[in-house]
């Protein structure tokens, strides 16, 4: 994949990654927000040194070492350069525009559905969790598309040119439902037009989303001191920039679309990825450009048909007896063998018709791997059950766009007197984020300091399973606040958003310490030619967990509602129960927390030789 690893969460967020160099650091965490959600990016400043046993500070520090490439040799379109290139500031911008955007469209859908297209409040929330999950997936193929085939450039015009067609179709239904209803056409037509434009919304923005982050590192000259620190603001700027969109999202365009016209404020947000659209193309001449590099996924093919090749060997009892290269062949570090995964070792072995490909030096191939090449495959294989446990933590993290707005929807909307539309909670939620990191830097890693008299920093996995326990903690929350709700409706009252505020706080502590730490531990883990790979995989998570809700809402439906009773997510909040869902939903969180817990207790990080 590219550079630099991009998208968490946030849908609105939802740009999803690329890794930076191998070789490099991550300097921060992209949150890609979704109707107020970041998504969550890694920047390159802490890699190499967590590899090495040291402490990274959860936000990019900037540094003036040399970032060394030796990973990336790829050809490079110059154009005639500089320090000093305006392209970065253009990329900066054009990601503001596009969190606007994404975040206009995604961060009051639900209710759009609810009340415009008239779906019920279970379909609304499955329909929303499905295409956010659809927009966490599709920066996954954007990746591989523009590592293999057209580069970050063709990749972000072609999938720009989708996003605005698929603006467009969403903006244009919002005008439907009145004319048809003169017309006499039912809001079919609506409905129908507005989800082939979501879905071209989460195709393009998929495509922009994997190629914006690295495509704009690659505008900096890494042999240029001065460069290299302003690449290292640019991750935290970019980072900046996606929480711009949720939060002008939250509060000017909902409020536009509520109060206002649904139409003027998808218009609105058409209007910024056209204008971000024409200025990337007006800025075209100032770019640089990196051509495709290709997938690091053969190298993995490589190992299991090397191995299932080999299946009659038995595997050396001494492990030096194991292919590796020399260092004067393949400069990449060397991966120390581990005893798991037996099976893959033969990969490894060495026959009598391999002896040929090794007086040639030649690194793998089809019949003989490296013990390198095969500890890479192992590492993905032991991420696999950290990784599936994510996929709960999404699940529950998607609620944030969809039965928290249901449930505030039901709540007197407003604090202080103050209006406040329910899907505007989100950009609450982008502070209590912010909030967070402060707090982990400033009280939680001191306090820690103070009590172990050590350095006191959480390992990422500690941090990880601090992130699960907090989103346990928001499901019951939202579950007693909605006892709280349906208690006050008994008898005829309401009560005030602001009662929200707590299971917000509580589910960004667990977005900060999930997936900021998730994406930091995969790229960590990761191998050196696998950076992007497994910090996409740490955002597919965000894609599988939104698939997960929908499936759970249907689970739901299936056996609580009857003909006598509406089931627990009713579009009458007050006949449903809610509060029994949230239960549920911390009852998993809880059992997730567990599993997991057993899985970090024995996963062995891995060894580079040096």
């Amino acid at each position: 994949m590219q550079e630099e690893g991009i998208e968490s969460p946030r849908a609105h967020h939802a740009h999803v990654g690329v890794a930076n160099r191998a070789t490099a650091r991550p300097i921060g965490l992209l949150r890609a927000r979704s109707s107020r959600k970041a998504v969550v990016c890694i920047g390159m400043d802490a890699g190499d040194a967590m590899e090495r046993g040291e402490l990274s500070p959860l936000l990019p520090e900037s540094h003036g070492s040399k970032i060394q490439d030796d990973t990336l040799q790829v050809p490079l379109i110059r154009d005639k350069k500089r320090t000093g290139s305006k392209a970065p500031a253009v990329v900066l911008g054009f990601e503001c525009l596009e969190s606007t955007a994404f975040n206009g469209i995604s961060t009051n859908l639900v209710v759009y559905l609810e009340t415009v297209l008239h779906g019920s409040n279970l379909a609304s929330a499955s329909n929303v969790t499905t295409w956010y999950g659809t927009s966490f997936l599709t920066p996954i193929f954007g990746a591989i598309i523009a590592d293999t085939f057209w580069g970050n450039y063709n990749t972000i015009l072609v999938s720009l040119a989708v996003y605005l067609l698929g603006m467009m179709l969403v903006t244009f239904s919002a005008f439907l439902p009145t004319a048809t209803e003169l017309g006499g056409t039912s809001v079919f037509g609506a409905q129908t037009i507005v989800f082939i434009g979501l879905y071209l919304v989460a195709v393009g923005s998929g495509g922009v989303r994997s190629s914006l982050l690295p495509f704009g590192a690659e505008q900096f000259d890494d042999d240029n001191a001065v460069d290299r620190e302003r690449k290292a603001s640019f991750f935290s700027l970019f980072y900046l920039c996606i929480d711009f969109g949720p939060i002008v999202s939250g509060i000017f365009i909902v409020w536009i679309q509520e109060n206002v016209s649904w139409g003027l404020g998808f218009g609105i947000s058409t209007a910024c990825i056209a204008l971000a659209f024409g200025a990337f193309v007006l800025a075209t001449p100032m770019y640089k450009r990196r051509m495709p590099t290709g997938t690091p996924l053969k190298s993995l093919c490589q190992v299991v048909v090397a191995a299932c090749r080999k299946i009659g060997n038995r595997v050396p009892t001494d492990v030096g007896m194991l292919h590796e290269v020399s260092d004067k062949v393949d400069s990449q570090p060397k991966i120390a063998h581990t005893s798991e995964f037996t099976f893959l070792d033969k990969a490894a072995i060495i026959s009598e018709s391999d002896l040929e490909e090794i007086s040639e030096e030649v690194g793998s191939s089809w019949k003989l791997c490296t013990v390198t090449q095969v500890e890479e495959l192992k590492i993905l294989l032991r991420l696999l059950p950290v990784w599936t446990t994510s996929i709960i933590v999404s699940a529950a993290y998607s609620q944030m766009n969809t039965t928290f707005i249901q449930q505030g929807s039901a709540m007197d909307m407003s604090i202080l007197s103050v209006p406040v539309p329910a899907a505007s909670m989100g950009s609450f939620e982008v502070v209590c984020v912010l909030t967070w990191v402060l707090l982990y830097s400033k009280v939680i890693v001191p306090a820690l300091r103070g009590l172990s008299g050590g350095d006191g920093e959480p390992s990422q996995l500690q941090r990880m399973g601090a992130g699960r326990l907090l989103m346990a903690l928001t499901m019951a929350v939202a579950a007693l606040v909605e006892m709280k709700r349906l208690d006050s409706a008994a008898r005829a009252e309401a009560i005030g958003i602001a009662w929200q505020i707590p299971q917000y706080f509580f589910l960004a502590g667990a977005e900060v310490f999930c997936y900021i730490a998730q994406l930091e531990f995969f790229y960590t883990e990761a191998p050196d030619t696998m950076k992007s790979t497994c910090t996409s995989l740490a955002l597919l998570t965000i894609a599988l967990g939104s698939y997960m809700s929908s499936l759970i809402y249907a689970i739901v439906a299936a056996f609580t509602a009857t003909a006598e009773s509406p089931g627990w997510i009713s579009d009458d909040l007050n006949q449903g129960h809610l509060d029994y869902f949230f239960w549920t939903m911390a009852a998993m969180c809880t059992l997730n927390l567990v599993v997991y817990s057993s899985f970090a207790k024995n996963y062995k990080l891995k060894t580079v030789l040096s």
